[in-house]
Formats: C-alpha cells, structure tokens, sequence
C-alpha cells in the first residue's frame, strides 16, 4: 500500500490558527503547478514500483484551482504510476469552493473523497478564527456533495478555541450529525508561535482554553460520535464502517508516500525526505533538475520511535510482538517500569502483546508516546 500527496501552496487568505505552508499571493501558480508536475516526473521510482492505492490533493487550499489544473495532475500521475483499480483520492476543499457545478466536475474527473475544512458551524467562531466562509456555505457545500454523487465525505472541526464554549461544541457535533458525513475528523486547537493566534498570544490578546476544556470537549467528542455509530479509529479520526481516511491509515500504518511540492514529505521504508518550504526556492530547484529537499537516513531508532509515535494514536495499537521480530527490540521488557505504571494509572492496556491507550489515555497520547520512545 503506497500513497501519492500533492501540496497545492496557496489560500485566498490567511486563517489565523494555521501553520501549514501556504501562500495567498497566486502570482506563481502557474508555474508552481508545471513544477509539481516535473517533480512527479523526477520522483516517479521513488516508491519503486509499489502500487498507489491513494492520492491526496491538500495544501493550501487545492480547491480553489480550476478543475481542469486538477485533472492535469491527475491524469500526470495516473500515467508515472500504477494505480489500484479502486484508488482513493482525495482532495482538500473549502466549502466556499464547493459549488454543484464544479462538484459535479470534480466528480467526473475523479475525485472521490472530499475532506471539507468546516471547522466549526458557529459564525461568529469562522471570524474570530478567519475562515473565510459562513455556516450555511458549510451546510450546502456538504448538501452540494451529496447531490454531486459524493457519499465519501470528512468534515473537519475544531474544538479548543477560546471562546468557544461546551454548548457550542456540542451544537457543532449535532449539526454535523445532521448531515450523516461518512468520516468526521476533530482536532484540538493548537496555538502555533508562527501564527496570527501566536503573535496574540505573546501579546497577551489570546489565552489558551484550559486543559481540562478541551478534555471535556474532547471526551464529549468521543461519547457523541460513538454513541452515533462512528468508530474512534485514530486519536483525531471517526468513521462509519469501512469509510477509513486510506491515506492517512496508511500514515499511520507505515506504508509508503510520495509527497511533492513545497512542504511535502516523503518516505519510502529507508528514507524521509522534507521539500524546502518556500515556493520559490522549490520551483527554482525543480527548474534546474534538483528536488530541493532534506533528506535524513533512518536507523532502526528511528523506525521504532516512529512505529510507537504512529500505531499507538490507532485502534490497532502497537504490536509487541512485530515490534520485537521486526526491529529486535522488545517494548514490553525495555520499558518495564512505564507500562506498568501506564497500566496502574489506567492510560494503557496490554492484550495479547498488543499496547492500546485505553479512552483516558488518549487525553495524553503525547506524553505516552514520548516516555516510551527510545532514547
């Protein structure tokens, strides 16, 4: 199982919590998407052959580009790589951008997966966080995809942001509810320095909410969606049955990615590689036949930490046993005194030489993960 993903660079504006890079000068997008496609030509063995059973347009903001840029892209990839019969790919939207005509387009050129960036239904939370769309864009956007043929849908939120209130996080998570998504992803606020909410942060504008907040927020999530037939199968990630995010599981399960364009990462089992995050600098480098990118060489440290660090969010937990025959280290015995203190505290549970963080764990994951790393 591999995965391609394609970073589209640029925003029409700037939402203030966000730290991904992006840009929302367009003035080089032209030549950014001809460099995006010169880089899939450069990196076409990167994964040596593997089937791609997902590609994932994100960013950015990928759909605010034309749907025949789109179908450039795709039909690019489609002739590098070999692709499942079934191939999953999915792109990033707005819902501002997510008119019926152009989902009907989407549709035919391919995309079969949306993950729509609604974050919260409450307009006066979309200002405060700078998105640029309103609540009813979110609803129809959602009610569009429908009508467009599309039934594999995520809606992402955000809860942890200050202001924002018990009653009004569960008022979101009933309207989304409401519009039965096939995958609901949710994720805490963090308050990044690089950001407009970190600049108010330093200045004392903005104050984080409390931990025990988003605990609550977090375990409301968690009893809401479960209790409506969703399965918690990643800290952030719910799902209806076999409606799983395929590539981000294969994130989580180690598989093989291709990441191009500014920003993107990639790994292939032996190597990750970070391209530069500057558009410039990596269209100049594409432009003269060099990837501009890092690229580190992992040690079996590093494929332990990260076998840990992944499988541990996900409701299939670190497996003891493939960890030790794998890797020849064995988790359990190493680090003895922590599992079990996990264990008495009720954050872990052991199962047939698999580790899971049990509900009351996941509130910690990180802090989890990090103690059991290998140091």
């Amino acid at each position: 199982m591999a995965g391609i993903y394609i970073h589209i660079p640029f925003c029409k504006q700037a939402c203030h919590y966000c730290n991904f890079h992006f840009s929302t000068h367009r003035g080089l997008q032209e030549t950014m998407l001809e460099a995006i496609a010169q880089e899939l030509k450069m990196q076409r063995d990167y994964m040596q052959g593997e089937r791609v059973d997902s590609i994932y347009l994100g960013g950015g903001t990928p759909s605010l580009l034309e749907v025949a840029a789109l179908d450039k892209l795709l039909v690019q990839v489609a002739q590098l790589f070999v692709l499942a019969d079934d191939v999953e790919v999915t792109l990033e939207a707005n819902p501002d951008d997510l008119h019926l005509v152009k989902l009907k387009e989407l549709k035919v050129v391919g995309i079969n997966r949306l993950s729509i960036g609604i974050q919260t239904f409450q307009d006066g939370l979309l200002r405060y966080l700078h998105r640029i769309h309103d609540s009813q864009q979110a609803i129809a956007s959602v009610q569009g995809a429908r009508k467009a043929g599309f039934d594999n849908l995520t809606i992402d939120l955000i809860y942890g942001i200050p202001t924002q209130g018990q009653a009004m996080w569960e008022a979101d998570l009933t309207r989304a509810l409401s519009l039965q998504p096939a995958h609901i992803a949710a994720y805490c606020l963090t308050i990044e320095p690089k950001t407009v909410f970190g600049h108010w942060q330093r200045k004392g504008k903005l104050t984080p909410v409390a931990e025990e907040v988003a605990a609550r927020q977090f375990e409301s999530l968690v009893e809401t969606l479960e209790v409506n037939g969703y399965e918690h199968y990643e800290i952030s990630n719910f799902s209806r049955p076999h409606h799983y995010a395929r590539h981000n599981t294969n994130y989580w399960k180690q598989g093989s990615y291709l990441g191009v364009g500014p920003g993107a990462h990639s790994y292939n089992g032996q190597t990750r590689q970070c391209n530069v995050r500057h558009n410039q600098q990596y269209i100049n480098g594409i432009q003269q036949g060099v990837i501009p990118c890092t690229v580190e060489v992992l040690h079996n440290k590093d494929h332990i930490n990260e076998y840990i660090m992944t499988r541990l969010r996900t409701k299939w937990g670190c497996d003891l046993a493939w960890l030790k025959t794998q890797y020849g280290y064995d988790l359990q015995q190493e680090q003895r005194v922590r599992i079990d203190q996990f264990t008495a505290q009720q954050l872990v549970r052991l199962e047939s030489s698999r580790l899971f963080l049990t509900k009351k764990g996941k509130l910690l994951a990180d802090e989890i993960t990090a103690a059991l790393f290998v140091v």
